[in-house]
């Protein structure tokens, strides 16, 4: 998850915070990203797309403090797998899931390295750093790792979308973040581009939250 609002009560000296994000309380600090109530939203969306899709346990890929995927998984009532390869972040998601109560298995490492070969999940969450490595200094009160996304923000958001769709169950569904319509365009032409289009993901449909960011659900179409 990305930044998008202004806040005003981020602690510069790493002081532990309380963030209420849709009944949850989540901790955080400033080593890790604020979590933004608008993404709630993604939360929902991959709560309302559980009942029509495959059983198994959801992926939450970038977790941060993990917000996202504990909302998710304490509406449906699936266990969870989180990854980040910053250890702090994952460290607060590990915590975050006690206190909710959540089964949760929180993975420190690489998008690439931190599942097994044979793992499949029947939703993910896709929260991967989308702001273009220009733009980072706008942000100053955001850590670096977790926003910035390369040259034109979609680094991360390729290979974890690469990742994710390569872990994700027949009937499964992906719910990706991402900062701009650009950027939407260029997770369409990648789900198209897999296997020339023939492996049956599809995107479904977008949702604008700007200035927050966009929303975009990826399903099977076989």
């Amino acid at each position: 998850m990305l930044p998008a609002e202004t806040t005003t009560d981020h602690d510069a000296t790493g002081s532990e915070q309380v963030a209420d994000f849709g009944g949850l309380e989540i901790r955080w600090d400033s080593r890790v990203l604020r979590p933004r109530p608008w993404t709630t939203a993604q939360s929902h969306w991959i709560a309302a797309l559980a009942d029509g899709g495959a059983p198994g346990p959801i992926l939450e890929l970038c977790c941060g403090a993990g917000q996202i995927g504990l909302l998710a998984a304490s509406l449906t009532g699936r266990d969870l797998v989180q990854v980040d390869r910053d250890p702090v972040a994952a460290d607060y998601a590990r915590r975050n899931a006690t206190l909710a109560g959540v089964a949760a298995d929180v993975r420190v490492g690489s998008l690439a390295d931190a599942l097994e070969p044979g793992e499949l999940f029947g939703l993910a969450i896709l929260d991967p750093p989308w702001v273009p490595s220009a733009d980072v200094p706008n942000f100053p009160e955001d850590p670096v790792g977790a926003i910035d996304g390369g040259l034109d923000g979609s680094d991360q958001l390729l290979l974890g979308l690469g990742v994710a769709l390569r872990h994700l169950a027949p009937g499964g569904y992906l719910v990706v973040q991402v900062g701009s319509h650009e950027q939407v365009s260029i997770v369409e032409r990648l789900v198209d581009g897999i296997q020339g289009g023939s492996s049956g993901w599809r995107v479904l449909e977008v949702r604008d939250y700007l200035p927050g960011g966009l929303l975009v659900a990826i399903g099977d179409q076989r």
